[in-house]
């Protein structure tokens, strides 16, 4: 099977042009378009793939050329009945369901994996919707983001995304993307993201903690580690911050959160919960 629906068709047969106060650019380049789904590994699951904004449909069209079955959602109710319109053909032979819905808020079905391009208002909230889910993704992102999300410790953009999305998967930035592949172009660069699943190098007793921990670190990034903890126990709900910094290594204490490694985040995270979370909450 091939895609055979021309982008800048489908826009003209919708009826919409894109809306960058709406956070709205349409990725009308074709060679783009055919790409992202075969950024998906060779041995990935395609029997049920996950679509974030279908908007008009062209990525959509790609991916049922490729892909057993794909859900998309999308939140604009116009947009998702023209979907169920152009593509009625597909949904009778239930190889699509079109799910009209904030995708931060529907619920999500079992697919094996997600190729998206996401609105990048929303970018972060619907990634960690997704990375938990322990599926392989291929998603758009303003460069930056991707960037970030990738980087190593030690490197100007490592920071708490960069944490985050590698405690569900390793994160690969496979194809920047100039602005003159959306309609309208964006006012910035944008790149493909891989995520591919896996365990993380280390053990955390409550990941909810661990993620929490780390963001309050990040805040006060410019910090040593020391001040970073005393300073935002009211966001990481630490009782006894105090407790940790005395517990902790003290040249670790003396480090700034750029420059430590995801493990050694997860150990001092391990020590905060059992000393500074008082009242035996740890």
């Amino acid at each position: 099977m091939t895609a055979s629906r021309d982008p800048d068709r489908l826009l003209e047969r919708a009826g919409v042009t894109g809306n960058p106060d709406r956070d709205q650019h349409f990725l009308v380049d074709e060679r783009v378009l055919d790409r992202l789904p075969t950024h998906l590994l060779d041995d990935t699951d395609r029997s049920h793939v996950l679509e974030i904004g279908g908007g008009t449909g062209a990525l959509t069209d790609r991916l049922l050329s490729t892909c057993d079955r794909v859900t998309t959602v999308e939140r604009d109710p116009a947009l998702a009945e023209f979907l169920r319109q152009e593509f009625a053909a597909e949904i009778d032979a239930g190889r699509l369901t079109v799910v009209q819905g904030d995708a931060l808020e529907v619920d999500l079905p079992d697919a094996t994996a997600s190729v998206s391009n996401l609105p990048y208002g929303v970018s972060s909230e619907i990634t960690f919707r997704l990375l938990p889910l322990g599926i392989p993704t291929v998603l758009m992102f303003q460069r930056e983001f991707a960037e970030r999300m990738a980087a190593d410790s030690g490197t100007d953009d490592y920071g708490r995304l960069s944490v985050s999305a590698g405690h569900y998967a390793d994160v690969a930035v496979v194809e920047p993307v100039p602005p003159t592949a959306f309609s309208p172009p964006p006012a910035v660069e944008s790149a493909i993201v891989r995520t591919t699943p896996r365990e993380p190098a280390y053990v955390v007793d409550d990941e909810d903690f661990f993620l929490r921990f780390v963001k309050a670190l990040f805040t006060q990034r410019r910090k040593t580690l020391r001040n970073a903890v005393r300073n935002t126990a009211h966001i990481s709900g630490l009782a006894d911050p105090d407790a940790v910094v005395a517990a902790a290594d003290e040249s670790l204490m003396s480090r700034r959160a750029g420059d430590v490694a995801p493990d050694e985040f997860a150990a001092l995270a391990t020590l905060a919960a059992e000393v500074g979370q008082g009242d035996g909450d740890g």
